[in-house]
């Protein structure tokens, strides 16, 4: 009976080692399976790159001005960067497109320094894997150094935010104000052990590197008009989105919430930063408008003298008549009254 029991206990043990170790492949296949479904990106050739038309910011500029914002996605022109937080069709959310292109290698993406601020070198360029084990996303290793994420996996769901950062600036060669994004970085939010939310940064992301794919991926961006009439490249060129200021490029290398002490303050140098940005765009197109009104070419200066001296000497002219009018009027009456007093002499000399 001992000995039945134990085949039965070598038998179960057995089995079960068996399933454990065909389980990794089945879900990956599985994986695999559900990758190949719900990838929609076709590697963009270098052709393609070049025939983009690309609006990188000039390097000559008279006047340029950088900073960050964050993006909340929970906030209503936001949230067409995070709906649908898993595929739907043809739709998904902006950071499981870029996600994806991340794993094909289709696009690069750059750590996250500790400033804060973005460099687009090759010795700060993010290896995929290691960003897959530093944020503990599931994945299996496919062909070819590969890496296969389900979809389920992505954690798209935890990103609530992003930074983005954006360039205004004055361009002399073409007189044209302008500002645009330049990088991007994805936020996840997750909360550890306790009940507190902790901000991850995860990469830096070259905005003029993206946009071309961008292009490529259409966004629904009403809650009314179901239509995905417009492109995430088209989102950020249009500048649909909302976000608060909170760093700019500085001489001290500080953001707002470094030199302010409180969310008052914040809130007010927010607003003072928004407000000089609108004044100094305010202030170039009225100056323009001045030096359209106030032409300074000798051409038109000395036309402008020719037609006010004309004007005086037709002035003086038409006031030299008047007087020669006048002064033959009083001698017409002059003489008219001399007539009158020679006629009485005479009548009286011949009574």
């Amino acid at each position: 009976m001992n000995n039945i029991n134990r085949l039965f206990l070598v038998i179960a043990i057995a089995i079960l080692g068996q399933y454990a170790v065909a389980q990794p492949p089945a879900r990956k296949r599985e994986n695999s399976e559900k990758q190949e479904s719900t990838t929609y990106n076709i590697p963009m050739t270098e052709r393609a790159k070049s025939q983009y038309p690309k609006s990188e910011v000039p390097q000559e500029v008279v006047w340029k001005r950088d900073l960050y914002r964050v993006l909340d996605l929970e906030k209503e022109k936001n949230a067409a960067l995070y709906y649908p937080v898993e595929p739907i069709g043809n739709n998904m959310n902006l950071f499981t497109y870029i996600f994806r292109l991340i794993l094909d290698n289709s696009i690069t993406a750059y750590a996250y320094n500790l400033d804060g601020y973005e460099s687009f070198t090759p010795d700060n360029k993010v290896n995929p894997q290691d960003m897959l084990d530093n944020y503990r996303i599931y994945y299996e290793s496919g062909d070819n150094n590969s890496f296969i994420v389900g979809t389920s996996d992505i954690p798209s769901g935890e990103v609530l935010s992003y930074y983005i950062k954006e360039s205004y600036y004055f361009d002399q060669r073409t007189a044209t104000y302008n500002h645009r994004v330049t990088a991007i970085c994805p936020v996840l939010h997750r909360s550890e052990l306790s009940s507190e939310v902790t901000k991850y940064p995860m990469f830096w992301l070259n905005y003029d590197e993206i946009a071309p794919l961008l292009a490529r991926q259409p966004v629904m961006t009403s809650s009314y008009n179901n239509v995905s009439s417009m492109s995430l490249d088209d989102y950020f060129t249009k500048h649909s989105y909302e976000g608060e200021i909170y760093k700019t490029v500085n001489l001290r290398n500080l953001a707002i919430s470094q030199y302010c002490k409180d969310s008052t303050e914040i809130k007010k140098e927010q607003e003072k930063i928004e407000k000089q940005l609108a004044d100094f765009e305010a202030n170039l197109w009225n100056s323009a408008k001045k030096a359209e009104e106030q032409p300074d070419d000798s051409a038109a200066v000395a036309d402008k003298k020719e037609k006010k001296s004309t004007k005086k000497a037709v002035a003086k002219k038409s006031t030299n008549k008047e007087k020669s009018v006048k002064s033959s009027s009083k001698s017409s009456n002059s003489t008219n009254s001399g007539n009158g007093a020679a006629r009485v002499s005479v009548r009286r000399q011949r009574r």
